[in-house]
């Protein structure tokens, strides 16, 4: 792995294998939602994890179909536009160019930040406008009498450092969200590399930038390589700035950020339709898909699978499980299911498995 890679040197690029099949994936249950000792709902979905030396060590569901890995791309679109020649950001321009941020002011100035030094504005951004991503900015954004703009939208450092790149290699700006632009041919380059597969399907996500279908296992893999790789490769870049700057790739308070500051050398990235990502700078990597792309599954099964890669209990607690309430009370709990279940303690109201049936309960803040 890049571990023995001298600092400064980009690693050898990974073999592009087969595109991922394009099929209806075979998912399983990870989740369970329990009522009162009642399991009230179940979260299909598919798991990887990935040992050190990058061989499959745990999987559920189905880890090899083509899926759209949404927002938890970024990082590997990140190292992308620092191949395809992205000027020199600081750390925490470089961490919202991988960020879903929530549109609070320093996320709005960092992205500014980034367009003021190409010489650009906010109306140059080709994004969707929209409303802050968390709710509390948001509800204060509206108070405030403002509507959507490009700049508040979660995706407004990646557009940013985008057309900075698009400037700097001499590209044309107005259409650099087409899939045959220069820019997109040179992050799909990297997609295929890190992913060590190649594309299957390319389509477009909400912020209007391509969005390639790769299987959850590629996409864990290049998150696995992102995360050992050497300081000062385009990788290690990008590694560094994620962990220096986790409130910058989602928000205060955000569950990414605090699972980045609670287990030392993390770099996690979530995204869109219950896509979970993790990886510790070993090579040790998780991938998580939820089925019915509930966010409140997400966290819960990925603290599961992580703690199958030697987290601690202790510090997982908080993320592998949210209260279902009643009342006003804790009457249930949603936590990870199936294999899944037994890296954590039954917890009160669970609901154990029978001989072959699909373990206890697993989270959100449920109501």
């Amino acid at each position: 792995m890049s571990h023995t890679t001298p600092a400064g040197v980009n690693p050898p690029r990974p073999t592009q294998g087969e595109p991922p099949a394009v099929r209806e994936p075979a998912h399983v249950p990870v989740a369970h939602v329990v009522r009162g000792g009642v399991i009230e709902g179940v979260h299909h979905g598919s798991v990887v994890v990935l040992a050190a030396d990058g061989s499959v060590e745990f999987r559920a569901g189905d880890i090899e179909a083509a899926f759209y890995p949404r927002s938890a791309l970024k990082p590997v679109q990140a190292v992308g536009l620092l191949r395809a020649g992205l000027p020199p950001l600081d750390s925490e321009s470089l961490a919202l160019t991988a960020a879903s941020h929530s549109g609070e002011e320093r996320h709005l100035a960092t992205a500014r930040r980034i367009l003021d030094a190409a010489g650009l504005t906010e109306g140059d951004l080709r994004n969707v406008p929209d409303l802050p991503y968390d709710p509390a900015v948001r509800d204060e954004w509206i108070r405030a009498g403002r509507g959507p703009s490009r700049l508040a939208q979660n995706c407004s450092g990646k557009h940013a450092a985008m057309l900075m790149t698009a400037r700097a290699r001499g590209w044309s700006l107005e259409n650099y969200l087409d899939p045959g632009h220069p820019l997109q041919g040179e992050i799909a380059s990297t997609v295929e590399e890190l992913t060590g597969q190649g594309i299957a399907r390319v389509t477009v996500d909400g912020c209007g930038a391509p969005l390639f279908a790769v299987s959850l296992h590629g996409l864990t893999r290049a998150v696995a390589r992102i995360a050992t790789a050497a300081p000062g490769t385009d990788e290690g870049r990008v590694a560094h700035a994620m962990r220096e700057h986790p409130e910058m790739v989602s928000g205060s308070g955000r569950d990414v950020a605090r699972l980045m500051r609670a287990v030392p050398g993390l770099l996690a990235k979530d995204g869109f339709e219950g896509v979970q990502i993790a990886a510790l700078p070993d090579g040790r990597a998780v991938g998580v898909k939820i089925a019915d792309g509930a966010d409140r599954a997400r966290m819960p099964v990925a603290a599961a699978a992580l703690a199958r890669c030697g987290i601690a209990p202790e510090i997982l607690a908080g993320f592998d499980r949210t209260p279902v309430i009643g009342g006003g009370q804790e009457v249930g709990t949603l936590r990870a299911a199936g294999a899944l279940a037994p890296f954590f303690a039954p917890s009160a109201g669970s609901v154990q498995p029978a001989s072959s049936a699909q373990g206890e309960p697993g989270a959100s803040s449920v109501a």
